[in-house]
């Protein structure tokens, strides 16, 4: 009498002959699977519908990259433009006009000042809002009423990025404000910030020079 064989068995045999249909194509179209319907669909349907959700995925995958590479592209422009108008200014005026008017023209900031401040002033700020004005501090949020008016004379910004950079003489401070809360999150990515701020400070130590 013939062994009757297991399920186990069977799954094992047909993973180590993964060529097991190839020469039973008839066996092939007999064999149904239920889905999550509760209906019934063939093998070559099965591989089909794989196959598109594959093409799928990769087409996402593709779009995505394509995405990026324009927003990388578009971002290094704008930088580039904006180094060169930095560095035909000839004061902090000039840097401080083209530096807010690029923000408020290419990333829809509602608020945008560049200001220069003393080390005590900086002290002051940093003992009114609790947060530390170190050399190259960061500090990204929707934060409390308080902290925001410390920051702006505007009551309408709700979240901001506030940038500390070293000078010769002092501090300048680099304040985006947004009228939306979630615009600005604390986990949010702060290298072109850093950039961008690294850019100001090589020009204005120059202008100092």
């Amino acid at each position: 009498m013939a062994k009757k064989l297991n399920a186990k068995e069977v799954e094992l045999y047909l993973l180590e002959n993964t060529d097991f249909f190839i020469s039973r194509e008839s066996l092939v179209s007999e064999l149904s699977f239920k889905h999550d319907a509760g209906g019934a669909t063939s093998l070559l349907e099965m591989q089909v519908r794989k196959l598109r959700d594959e093409q799928s995925r990769l087409m996402d995958m593709l779009s995505g990259f394509v995405s990026t590479s324009k927003e990388n592209e578009e971002l290094f422009f704008k930088s580039k433009n904006l180094t060169l108008s930095l560095i035909t200014s000839k004061n902090f005026e000039e840097v401080k006009k083209t530096v807010e008017l690029f923000f408020q023209q290419n990333f829809a900031v509602d608020s945008c000042i560049l200001e220069f401040l003393s080390d005590s002033e900086l002290q002051e700020l940093e003992k009114i809002t609790g947060l530390e004005m170190n050399k190259d501090s960061i500090h990204m949020g929707p934060f409390s009423k308080d902290k925001l008016d410390a920051f702006f004379s505007s009551e309408s910004v709700k979240s901001a990025v506030i940038t500390v950079m070293k000078l010769k003489s002092g501090f300048g401070l680099l304040k985006m404000g947004s009228n939306e809360a979630t615009k600005y999150l604390g986990d949010g990515d702060t290298t072109f910030i850093e950039y961008i701020r690294d850019i100001i400070v090589r020009v204005l130590e120059s202008k100092e020079a």
